[in-house]
């Protein structure tokens, strides 16, 4: 069944939110914002001032400065963690299958999870969402709404530039209820579950460094 004209065009919108912010919150990249620049021509709503905000921001920076505030913001607070199963399973044995769903959802859309990156990375989904399967990237998205609630949060308390992108994909989501919200506050100032007693370390939350920098 054909999608009406105007649920195609609601996520082809949706679907150029999620590739921009997908490359704004990758590692930093001058290649990766030129393309941001060339895809925001295409929006002209609400969304294209958000990314376009995260994408002067960080033009107008020497690379090496965005590259320090990415590892700080990112790497270093857990609070900012793009890692969308730390806020929903913790580090805990939870984790794994959590992990795994974002994995089947690949395989089911025909494209193998990414060799060097964990599934649940927010650009990873993202970019999945954006070119391979948008209706399961949303799902994904949807059911990870809090995790991305928090990282909004803790973006937008600190300052950070990266903040706007983070909203224009909330934006594309269902809208948060009240109870989520109180949800993802609590989780902010807590952080999620963590397990100490009978457990191997657990490294999913911090994989190894891709090229280029993660």
């Amino acid at each position: 069944m054909r999608l009406p004209t105007r649920a195609r065009a609601d996520t082809m919108r949706d679907r150029l939110v999620w590739q921009c912010a997908s490359l704004l919150l990758d590692y930093p990249d001058e290649r990766r914002l030129a393309t941001v620049d060339e895809l925001l021509t295409h929006l002209h709503d609400s969304a294209a001032d958000l990314l376009g905000r995260t994408a002067s921001a960080l033009k107008s920076r020497d690379p090496s400065q965005n590259s320090a505030e990415y590892v700080d913001t990112f790497d270093l607070r857990s609070r900012c963690t793009m890692y969308l199963t730390y806020w929903t399973a913790g580090d805990t044995r939870d984790r794994g299958p959590h992990m795994l769903a974002f994995a089947q959802a690949y395989r089911q859309a025909g494209v193998e999870p990414p060799a060097r990156e964990a599934p649940d990375f927010l650009p990873v989904v993202l970019e999945f969402a954006a070119t391979v399967d948008p209706a399961a990237g949303r799902a994904l998205l949807a059911d990870h709404r809090v995790s991305i609630e928090v990282l909004r949060e803790a973006l937008t308390a600190a300052g950070s530039p990266y903040a706007p992108a983070v909203v224009a994909v909330a934006d594309t989501l269902p809208v948060i209820g009240e109870g989520e919200v109180l949800r993802a506050r609590r989780l902010a100032r807590t952080g999620p579950a963590v397990e100490h007693v009978g457990l191997e370390p657990i490294t999913l939350g911090m994989p190894g460094r891709r090229e280029g920098g993660r």
